[in-house]
């Protein structure tokens, strides 16, 4: 454990005019606060902030951040309080010691409900100053290197995977890239402990089989860029275990099929000689294609600038190469650690590398529950980037396989609500293609426009799908209040008493709700039943329905008298005899589909394809779902509407060679929608007459063989 004198030398060492006093008495405080506490190891309590201390030492960071990291866990796990923190230590230290403090009193529902309403803390504390998210990454750090010593090995998976999944993406984004790489090879460890000690073992066979190969490979590069007159620093280093892993999973290849495993990083005096250094390599090596990036005129959002490369280069092995300033190299190394600029403030939610950081801020705002929020934030931090600009020139790095939806909520939410149209590179494009390197996206806006509930199915953004799916629910809502207020209107009626609301109002403490409006909602989605309401409304009065009044009968009885035979006008089997029954537009199930039944009162019975997205809404409702089935002995007489996206080519009889495949195998068009337009294809929604499911795949199969349609897909949303 290191000790006193030794962390105020080490702040001093970088910084001679920090605060030696304050960092004295932080050391004091904490280690009074934690007294006799023990960790799982036996060690000190006292023993993890004084690490954690030292940790960001090593990143030479200001007193504040030093003294923050030494009092990090008293408020949580010791009697002192943030007042307290706050006399001895200022406001400034109490609010950084506040926001690295974690919610472990929250009463939860889960512990990922936990894990969610601990991220949101820190992602609004960190929005605030920077340094919290350093304080919070040294302590998860140390913490991953003494994770061995808790006996419980679910726990540990647990902490490793949050590690992994949350604490890894955030250090990557900061630029803290040794921090990330530890803490994803700890992680790794636990997670994949047999993977680990595999590539472990080969790699330990490599360095035992050529010894010298890393240093024989910079002694040649260091050579050639004397020969061209380049003054450089070169060195070798091994990718990380978790690292390799990676690759094999993504290419689906063998340790012994990866060429490189160690990556060269050459350092020079400035950005010109970097572009100088890349023309010496290539002219020396032969580059492999696809392996060229040029992070120094687009850095990635983390601030990260450097060119990487491949060549085979000396022995004619295969490697990595990595060209960087001496500052980028710092900046490549600890990140925004490398700046002092959070002295004076400059750092936090503004700034165009923390705009990730915004988007997180946004996404909070948008989503219905922690939960949710864990999952759009997942989206945003994991995924490889892609950079493409606007007309005007403007950057933007979104996540691979983004969509011109992503790209338009990327500039700005209210871009994102009225987008209609997007030319890629001057042309138009569909909203679902996916964006490359370098695409300029100009986005067509239109003030009529909202999100297409559509669009959750492509977008990659946790900012665009958790955007569009507040608008879906709240136009939901308003769909559901709209029915419910119906639907009341009509209980009121048969039950021969006057509409008001007030009678509601009066009720709203017996239904456990809160306002009208939430009553009404309850009685459109079938989450609240109208004898329910009216019980509620008029307690101890037997309500009777007036003659001839369509009866409601609960949804336990009905499935109780389920019949073999519907007896309804459609052929399926197991619907309450006559139950109205509704094809969902959303998914417009055909006979050969798996099917389920939806119940919603008032309604009748919505029948939904089994893989229908929108069964989601009504996972926490079984008792609305009904068990039903196509019928088999329908003798196919029936029509049933399918539908069908197709992009056409633009070119004179296409059109026509389209309605001439779908007649001759004998559907009809009840219904056809251009979607979107350009000068090269046209696409388009077409609702065909069709018996079964097997009718539509063959005309699909059809079209598809006709060499003026470009794609034909069902349409599933």
């Amino acid at each position: 454990m290191i000790r006193q004198v030794e962390l105020v030398e080490r702040v001093l060492a970088y910084d001679p005019d920090a605060d030696e006093d304050l960092l004295n008495r932080a050391y004091v405080f904490s280690m009074k606060a934690h007294g006799a506490q023990k960790r799982a190891s036996g060690d000190p309590y006292f023993s993890h902030p004084l690490e954690v201390a030292a940790i960001l030492t090593g990143f030479k960071l200001d007193t504040a951040t030093i003294a923050t990291a030494l009092l990090h866990d008293t408020i949580e796990d010791t009697v002192a309080t943030y007042e307290q923190i706050e006399r001895a230590f200022g406001p400034d230290i109490a609010k950084l010691v506040d926001g690295v403090t974690k919610l472990s009193r929250l009463e939860v529902q889960s512990e990922r409900n936990k894990q969610a309403e601990n991220f949101r803390k820190l992602l609004l504390a960190m929005s605030n100053d920077i340094r919290v998210l350093l304080v919070k990454l040294a302590d998860r750090l140390h913490n991953m290197r003494t994770l061995h010593h808790i006996k419980e090995v679910e726990k540990r998976r647990r902490i490793a995977l949050e590690t992994m999944e949350i604490y890894a993406p955030l250090a990557e984004r900061i630029g803290m890239q040794e921090i990330k790489d530890e803490l994803e090879d700890l992680s790794f460890g636990v997670l994949h402990p047999e993977a680990r000690d595999s590539i472990m073992g080969r790699l330990e066979y490599l360095r035992g089989t050529d010894s010298r190969f890393v240093e024989r490979i910079v002694d040649h590069l260091k050579r050639t860029l004397a020969n061209a007159g380049i003054e450089a620093w070169v060195s070798g280093r091994e990718k990380r275990p978790v690292s390799i892993w990676r690759k094999m999973q993504t290419k689906n290849v063998a340790f012994e099929q990866l060429s490189d495993i160690v990556a060269f990083r050459i350092v020079v005096k400035d950005v010109e000689t970097c572009y100088r250094t890349l023309g010496v390599v290539h002219a020396s090596y032969p580059t492999v294609p696809g392996r060229f990036k040029d992070y120094i005129s687009t850095p990635k959002p983390n601030g990260y600038r450097s060119i990487h490369t491949a060549v085979l280069g000396p022995e004619g092995h295969r490697i990595e190469v990595q060209i960087r300033t001496t500052e980028m190299h710092e900046v490549a190394e600890v990140g925004v650690a490398a700046h002092w600029s959070y002295k004076q403030g400059e750092i936090g939610a503004e700034g165009q590398q923390y705009r990730w950081l915004r988007e997180l801020l946004e996404i909070l705002e948008q989503a219905e529950d922690p939960e949710e929020f864990l999952e759009h934030t997942k989206l945003t931090m994991f995924q490889d980037q892609v950079f493409c600009f606007t007309p005007k020139g403007d950057l933007f790095s979104l996540p691979r396989g983004a969509t011109p939806v992503d790209f338009a909520y990327a500039v700005h939410s209210d871009v994102g609500d009225t987008c209609v149209g997007a030319k890629v590179n001057g042309r138009l494009v569909p909203l679902r293609s996916e964006l490359k390197n370098g695409d300029q996206v100009e986005i067509l806006r239109s003030k009529t426009q909202t999100p297409s509930p559509t669009w959750e199915g492509f977008v990659v953004t946790g900012k665009a799908r958790s955007r569009i799916r507040r608008f879906i629910r709240n136009q939901q809502r308003g769909e559901y209040a709209a029915l419910g207020r119906q639907i009341a209107q009509k209980a009121f009626k048969e039950a021969g008493e006057s509409f008001t609301e007030k009678a509601i109002e009066a009720a709203l403490k017996a239904l456990k709700m809160k306002a009208v409006e939430d009553v009404y909602v309850a009685l459109g989605d079938g989450n609240l039943t109208d004898r329910a309401m009216l019980a509620a409304i008029f307690p101890g009065r037997n309500i009777e329905q007036q003659p001839g009044a369509e009866k409601v009968v609960p949804l336990a009885r009905a499935r109780a008298r389920q019949a073999k035979g519907s007896g309804s006008p459609v052929s399926i089997r197991g619907l309450i005899p006559g139950m109205a029954v509704h094809f969902a537009g959303c998914c417009h199930p055909l006979p050969g589909d798996r099917i389920v039944g939806i119940v919603a009162t008032g309604r009748g019975v919505t029948i939904h394809t089994i893989d229908c997205d929108t069964l989601e809404q009504f996972a926490d409702n079984p008792d609305r779902w009904l068990d039903v089935s196509w019928d088999r002995e329908s003798d196919g007489t029936d029509r049933f509407t399918g539908r069908i996206n197709t992009v056409v080519n633009n070119e004179p009889g296409a059109l026509s060679a389209l309605t001439t495949v779908i007649a001759r195998y004998g559907a009809n068009i009840n219904n056809l929608r251009i979607t979107n337009r350009s000068g090269d294809f046209f696409e388009m929604a077409l609702d065909l007459e069709v018996k079964d499911v097997k009718h539509l795949t063959n005309i699909i199969a059809a079209l598809r063989a006709s060499p003026v349609i470009s794609s034909v897909e069902r349409a599933r949303g």
